[in-house]
């Protein structure tokens, strides 16, 4: 790849506005990357729209001064149901449980997402019982999370939780057996690790050190007795592909593009919770 200024000057950046190759010597510092000549002239320029400076992340959305906004009210949905669950005990907890179908005893009803509980899919991906499975997911989301955050913007990184979330629901109610209970959100932290691999790899950053911390997640995720592996792979999986829909998007139509990566995510997890359902009941 060479600079888009200086055909003889090979490069591994790019702008983080159009995305073209830039070498050093048209490296301008911003908010997040760097911006080449064009960018910051067009971008102060007459006869653009107000926000055409406004500096935008790798994927398009505005970059904010807190790089773990959305990060932090995560973490606080999930500080305040697993505050409730300790207070209201079981009984909350059976509640918003990811389970498929299955008859609880503490209600006296039969209760699942095939019985029409679709809620369990997102409740259950922010719920935890238990300190230090809390904790470890929390680390993560707030490591992690203030890695991916910034580089995709508030609205494309709650977009890309929520999505790596109901995947991981999704491939825990299609493998589960459906009265195996399954909380927690390890779902989402997983989309977060696949999200980082491709970021990283979009940015030509060093893989090896990335690539080694998920293969540690995934040794821990098939080592340890009693881990949801289907939440865990599911959440990477989807964050990985959302990601890689959202960072290569061509610049013409990123919107759309983004919109139908995204709803296509959507689409293949409801057929999967369509098609379960009808198996159970």
């Amino acid at each position: 790849m060479h600079c888009y200024r200086h055909p003889d000057v090979e490069t591994g950046i790019r702008c983080t506005r159009c995305e073209k190759p830039i070498c050093p010597k048209c490296m301008i510092p911003a908010s997040v990357g760097f911006q080449c000549p064009d960018c910051v002239r067009n971008g102060s320029g007459t006869g653009h729209a107000p926000d055409a400076n406004q500096p935008r992340t790798l994927a398009g959305g505005r970059v904010a001064k807190d790089g773990r906004f959305v990060t932090k009210i995560l973490i606080a949905v999930n500080l305040a149901l697993f505050i409730a669950a300790q207070v209201a005990g079981d009984r909350f907890v059976d509640e918003l449980v990811m389970i498929g179908y299955a008859y609880n005893p503490l209600l006296g009803e039969v209760v699942g997402v095939a019985d029409g509980e679709w809620y369990r899919l997102i409740t259950s991906a922010f719920l935890h019982q238990e300190a230090a499975h809390f904790v470890f997911n929390m680390l993560g989301l707030w490591v992690i999370g203030g890695i991916v955050e910034p580089e995709l913007g508030r609205i494309r990184y709650a977009v890309l939780c929520l999505l790596s979330g109901l995947s991981g629901s999704a491939l825990v109610y299609l493998l589960d057996a459906p009265n195996q209970a399954s909380l927690g959100a390890s779902g989402i932290v997983y989309g977060l690790i696949g999200s980082w691999v491709v970021l990283a790899r979009r940015r030509r950053y060093d893989m090896r050190p990335v690539l080694l911390f998920v293969a540690i997640s995934l040794v821990f995720t098939f080592a340890r007795p009693g881990v949801s592996w289907e939440a865990h792979i599911g959440g990477l999986v989807a964050g990985a592909v959302v990601t890689y829909g959202l960072v290569h998007a061509p610049r013409a139509r990123r919107d759309l593009a983004q919109y139908a990566v995204c709803g296509l995510m959507l689409l293949v997890d409801l057929g999967i919770v369509l098609g379960r359902s009808a198996v159970l009941t």
